[in-house]
């Protein structure tokens, strides 16, 4: 009985999160996101300052600046102005003055320090050290060696791809990405999918904040798979269906320490040449039926996508 209480906590809770994430651009007031959560006006507040360790006040403000300074990475060409307003800030002087105390500078030198350690970053580092080509990896147990990374200027391929709304199952991690991720997959979410007849369907990853940015303690990260539509969950599990769209898809062969160099690649370099800017769909990592799995290295296959519409 607890679990399940505790389990509809988090599905409220989480409910609100991503309301705030698809809604940033617009007011977001106290009654209408207690009415997302089915909590009272009264109670609302204070169950989500317990929750999630910090005043909703707080948190709009730490998501609408932290959506802000990835998308002045982003979107280089996109006005100071039109990004504040993008997120929800009113006014510019808002805006600067929240950008600076939260990060302890203008959002333009944001802008150009930013820029200025990923060209640093690819002169002082093999930029396609974590891209792989699937088809060279040899994704097997018995002793193969696994085939040398390629320079991701000779590997990145970019796909547009129209993705369909699906139903999944999924578990929240909360905390530093990177090997906890990988824990929390082998640990926690594999075993649920084995006990519940789902190894081999289609998974997903959604890393829901950038950790550059955001502190590595709140970190969001939900591990997921596909379900079918009269699956009854359970177990600590939550339900939701991912939007459709269109995304920037392209593929990754390596392990968790190595993929925020092509997530880096696909937002940083790649889409700012694009002609395409992101909307408010969470990233994900999507793993396919069959997709590779080497034991010894701990090395996977995958594809990284992230939501984009036309500028």
């Amino acid at each position: 009985m607890a679990q399940n209480s505790r389990a509809e906590y988090a599905r409220r809770m989480h409910a609100v999160q991503a309301h705030i994430d698809a809604h940033i651009d617009q007011p977001l007031e106290l009654p209408a996101l207690a009415e997302v959560a089915h909590f009272s006006t009264f109670h609302f507040h204070r169950l989500f300052s317990a929750w999630m360790g910090e005043t909703l006040g707080e948190y709009l403000r730490r998501r609408r600046l932290e959506v802000a300074a990835q998308r002045l990475i982003a979107q280089p060409e996109s006005a100071v102005l039109e990004i504040a307003l993008g997120v929800g800030f009113g006014s510019a002087e808002a805006f600067a003055r929240a950008f600076k105390a939260r990060f302890g500078c203008t959002a333009t030198e944001w802008r150009e320090q930013q820029r200025g350690r990923r060209l640093q970053a690819r002169e002082n580092s093999n930029p396609g050290q974590a891209f792989r080509n699937p088809d060279q990896a040899s994704g097997t147990a018995n002793g193969e060696h696994e085939a040398s990374p390629i320079p991701a200027e000779n590997f990145m391929k970019v796909s547009i791809v129209d993705r369909q709304p699906v139903r999944i199952a999924y578990m929240r991690h909360t905390g530093p990405y990177g090997q906890g991720v990988a824990d929390f997959w082998q640990q926690q979410f594999a075993p649920w999918m084995m006990h519940n007849n789902l190894m081999g369907e289609p998974r997903y990853g959604i890393a829901h904040d950038d950790p550059a940015i955001t502190a590595p303690e709140k970190c969001r990260y939900d591990a997921c798979v596909e379900i079918p539509t009269d699956f009854t969950v359970g177990g600590g599990a939550l339900v939701i269906t991912l939007p459709g769209g269109k995304y920037a898809c392209t593929a990754y062969y390596g392990n968790g320490a190595d993929i925020g160099v092509p997530w880096q690649a696909l937002l940083r370099d790649w889409l700012p040449q694009s002609g395409m800017q992101l909307d408010n769909r969470p990233f994900l990592e999507y793993y396919p039926r069959g997709a590779r799995y080497h034991p010894a290295t701990g090395s996977f296959e995958c594809e990284l996508c992230i939501p984009v519409v036309g500028l």
